[in-house]
């Protein structure tokens, strides 16, 4: 009998180790020209510019949205943000604000409650932004633990002038409230001492960790060590600190020998927020639009022996790509009762030559509004949504650019490939009937949670 319980426990341990580990690193509104790998030239960015030539880079990675709480929806459910609902808030605002009704539905699967079902232990540590109440924090949602500020960082009372008075910033440790205000000129660093804690406690078993950063988020800060130290004020100090702790990350997996067992992805949640000092390089716009600098996202992966180093991808990938993936590689299928945007592209991380993309196509949204499809090289714009006196605002237009050869987007061909037009105006068609336009609803759309009394986070909780 003791015997048979060793081959069991020695089969389990097996499995286990087949199995990688997934580090997934987000920086908070960091543009695809802040590192020096895309093209930076005032940030010094030396240990993701190795994780680069140590893995592989992607040119052409989106992210489903142009602000943070869309995108991390998607990041978590495989899905495009008006497909779950979060797309925008119960007022229709464009991301979620401390004390919403809405958030993460009950009812999705995230990526960690799929992942656990194969064995992993799952943590966050940082920004989660998908809803403060209950209901809808991490570990509601397949999160063992949770450690850090549940929405963005100038969200509290001493951050915003009125009539935009929150209360104090919270901190949490899984669903209490540690700290209010806390110092965030030490926040990067103490995640990321949090995340070293985490890989070594787990070291032993498969694991998925998720580490969402504050910075480089408005308002930027960093630790004594940093800040007023780069070339571009706080933003440079903020890039420049994140660097580091992934150098501490990727030396930590080292010394515990895990390197080869762990695929490290390395992103930001939407383009550059270039009122603050980011840089979107070549790309067209930032933050908050629907041009290539709102939705294109600097990914970098790394698993040695596994992603080939030192290479590029520019075909056509997304965040939400994420979800059948990292399922695939763990061994658990993904939900079939429902619509999954993502495909799987483990190919595009592990062979040299992977083939075109698996997209047909790729939409781009602004809250719930349309604005623009890309399939192929071809980008065809048939609205632009923007924001005036805090109302959404459209204009149809007729923009057809080809990002391959402009993807500054420049010089509008729309006049010259109508075939080209008609048909990614008929790809924008599916994506009306399939995911809705404005008002009007989509079939394949899925409700958001709700509550009804919805309370502040406070340290008298």
């Amino acid at each position: 009998m003791r015997l048979t319980t060793l081959f069991l426990l020695a089969l389990l341990s097996a499995s286990a180790q087949e199995k990688p580990n997934f580090i997934v690193i987000f920086a908070d509104d960091l543009g695809y020209g802040d590192l020096g790998v895309f093209g930076s030239k005032l940030h010094r960015t030396p240990r993701l510019d190795r994780m680069a030539a140590e893995g592989r880079r992607y040119t052409d990675f989106y992210v489903s949205a142009n602000v943070c709480t869309p995108s991390r929806a998607s990041l978590m459910t495989g899905s495009y943000p008006r497909r779950v609902g979060l797309h925008e808030n119960e007022t229709r605002q464009w991301v979620l604000f401390p004390s919403n009704q809405t958030g993460l539905s009950a009812d999705e699967i995230t990526l960690p409650e799929l992942l656990k079902t194969a064995g992993y232990r799952t943590a966050i540590i940082g920004k989660w932004h998908l809803g403060d109440q209950p209901e809808f924090l991490p570990t509601r949602h397949g999160f063992d633990s949770y450690f850090g500020i549940p929405y963005s960082n100038d969200m509290g009372h001493d951050s915003r002038p009125k009539p935009y008075r929150y209360p104090p910033l919270p901190l949490l440790r899984d669903e209490r409230v540690v700290e209010k205000e806390p110092d965030q000129r030490l926040i990067t660093g103490r995640y990321t001492d949090e995340a070293l804690k985490y890989i070594e406690d787990n070291q032993s078993e498969p694991f998925f960790l998720y580490l969402p950063h504050t910075m480089p988020h408005w308002p930027q800060y960093s630790s004594s060590d940093f800040a007023g130290k780069s070339q571009n004020g706080a933003w440079g100090d903020a890039v420049e600190e994140i660097d580091y702790s992934v150098g501490r990350i990727l030396d930590r997996l080292n010394e515990l020998g895990l390197e080869e067992r762990t695929l490290v992805l390395f992103f930001s949640d939407n383009g550059g927020a270039i009122r603050f000092g980011s840089s979107n390089g070549p790309l067209r716009a930032g933050k908050g639009t629907t041009w290539e600098g709102g939705h294109r996202s600097a990914l970098i992966a790394r698993w040695p022996g596994r992603v080939p180093a030192g290479s590029v991808s520019r075909e056509l990938l997304t965040s939400m790509d994420l979800y059948p993936t990292f399922a695939a590689w763990a061994g658990v299928e993904a939900p079939s009762d429902r619509v999954i945007d993502g495909k799987d592209i483990r190919s595009f991380f592990t062979e040299s030559d992977p083939g075109p993309s698996p997209h047909v196509a790729y939409f781009y949204y602004f809250t719930r509004h349309l604005n623009a499809v890309r399939s192929g090289r071809w980008k065809l714009f048939v609205q632009r949504t923007g924001r005036s006196n805090r109302r959404y605002v459209n204009q149809p237009v007729e923009e057809l650019y080809d990002l391959h050869a402009d993807v500054g987007e420049r010089h509008n061909v729309y006049a010259e490939h109508p075939q080209v037009v008609e048909r990614l105006r008929g790809l924008a068609e599916q994506a009306r009937g399939d995911l809705g336009d404005g008002g009007m609803p989509g079939a394949g759309t899925r409700r958001p949670g709700f509550v009804v009394n919805a309370q502040p986070l406070t340290a008298d909780q």
